[in-house]
């Protein structure tokens, strides 16, 4: 798999020395905002998905006019 690089991002420089002085003792600022990228994506994917669940679940309600309570989905 060919690999690809992600836009330089420029911060203040105090910003950036946090950042530095957070780090684990092996960790580069690289693997970190590779880390913290690839979170934002999942959670922005997982919100699609159940945004899509819901507007499915909203229109099969429009449609059927049947609906569950809480406690019976929640079960």
């Amino acid at each position: 798999m060919k690999s690809a690089t992600l836009p330089a991002v420029h911060v203040e420089l105090e910003f950036r020395m946090e950042l530095e002085g957070v780090l684990g003792e092996t960790e580069t600022v690289s693997a970190f905002v590779e880390h913290a990228v690839r979170g934002a994506v999942n959670y922005r994917r997982t919100q699609a998905e159940f945004q899509a669940r819901g507007e499915l679940a909203g229109q099969d309600y429009l449609r059927t006019g049947q609906s569950h309570l809480a406690a019976e989905v929640f079960d």
